[in-house]
């Protein structure tokens, strides 16, 4: 008598006509895979996109920003930068651009119809004419500060400020009051990302600011851009170059230093999001392998009728098997394919190169196949152990 045979291809079409004579249970089975190996595709996906967005605006910004500012004295009173901090600064070793900008008292308004208290947060700053050069920023319409303009009610606004005070479009006649002076509106900036509290001010000539608001002239902050291999180095010597005397009272940082903790967090967040995932995948397999205790039990008399035809132990518990591993790679196909819209998608809405992974998808695929073969072990031993005629007695 021979022995029973059960090729790859007989085993793959039973384990499918299993599956299928249970759609709904089935779906339920293949959504639990999915969303779970979805879940792992976009967390790996879009934190990659995410990542790769934000050192893309690193390295345009540029991390060899520094700003030198005045600091606090040891009873906390806030100090000032010497007038020659900015000649100073410029002669400092690795330092390649140096300009500062100084506050000025005062309101922004659109005329001089609107109430002096509705100054929609916006300040005054002197600045020089190589601000947006030092902050690596650009004028979105019109025209910087220049030599010429820096001596006249000239104003440049930053993008928040402009949209504040309702200034979309630039005409030569547009101008805006500051300080309770008229100025004309030369330009507007674009936003920048390093410089928050420029986008928010309106900008004037260090000339204009002495002559129509008594402003001595000294920088209240400095930006300076620096040799991009020497930037530590360059932020050690700082405090000293602008003010030898009080070097304490000087404060160094890097506007830069914010983005990159930025990214170190949502490295951290993705560490998570990924335990998160992998939470929501063992929920998959543990419905996979409920259903096939389930299903076991409810085939029992298909289980006794194959062993009285030949079928092996073997046989059976590869049916069954065959039936987890077809459930989890369902999953984890259809999870590869939602994790990779939902990532694409999203960066689309970020306006972020979209990046999958390369090992995001076979990694995808390989979980799914393990988790199923793990959740089909069970009830395929089960189904394998059952006797024919007990099988077959229900």
């Amino acid at each position: 008598m021979s022995s029973s045979r059960l090729t790859t291809a007989d085993l793959v079409r039973v384990s499918l006509l299993g599956i299928g004579a249970r759609k709904l249970r089935a779906a339920l089975s293949v959504l639990g895979i999915a969303i779970g190996i979805a879940a792992i595709v976009c967390v790996l996906g879009i934190s990659q996109s995410s990542a790769a967005g934000l050192q893309h605006e690193l390295d345009r910004l540029g991390t060899n920003l520094l700003t030198v500012q005045p600091g606090e004295s040891l009873t906390g009173d806030q100090s000032t930068l010497p007038l020659s901090a900015e000649q100073t600064l410029t002669n400092a070793p690795y330092v390649q651009q140096v300009s500062g900008i100084a506050p000025v008292s005062g309101t922004v308004l659109r005329n001089q119809r609107i109430g002096s208290i509705i100054t929609g947060g916006i300040g005054i700053k002197a600045a020089r004419p190589n601000l947006p050069s030092a902050l690596h920023g650009k004028v979105a319409q019109g025209v910087f500060l220049n030599a010429a303009t820096s001596d006249y009610p000239v104003t440049v606004l930053g993008a928040v400020a402009a949209q504040r005070l309702g200034i979309t479009t630039l005409r030569p006649d547009t101008a805006v009051r500051v300080g309770g002076k008229t100025f004309t509106v030369a330009g507007i900036l674009a936003p920048i990302e390093l410089a928050p509290d420029i986008d928010r001010s309106a900008l004037i000539g260090f000339a204009e600011a002495e002559r129509a608001f008594r402003v001595d002239g000294s920088a209240a902050t400095v930006y300076l851009r620096t040799d991009p291999d020497h930037v530590g180095e360059a932020a050690k010597t700082l405090a000293a170059a602008a003010n030898p005397a009080h070097p304490d009272l000087v404060s160094v940082s890097q506007p830069s230093a914010a983005l990159s903790a930025q990214l170190a967090a949502k490295k951290t967040f993705n560490g998570l999001l990924l335990g998160l995932g992998a939470v929501a995948v063992l929920v998959g397999a543990i419905g996979i392998a409920n259903v096939m205790v389930i299903s076991v039990l409810e085939r029992r008399s298909e289980i006794g009728l194959r062993r009285a035809l030949g079928a092996t132990r073997g046989h059976i518990g590869g049916q069954f098997v065959g039936e987890s591993l077809a459930l989890a790679l369902l999953g984890g196909l259809a999870g590869c394919a939602l994790g990779t819209l939902v990532t694409v998608g999203y960066a689309h809405y970020k306006h972020w190169e979209a990046v999958i992974p390369a090992t995001a998808l076979p990694l995808g695929l390989a979980g799914s196949l393990l988790i199923g073969t793990i959740a089909g072990l069970y009830p395929a031993a089960r189904a394998a152990r059952l006797p024919p005629t007990q099988a077959l007695a229900r």
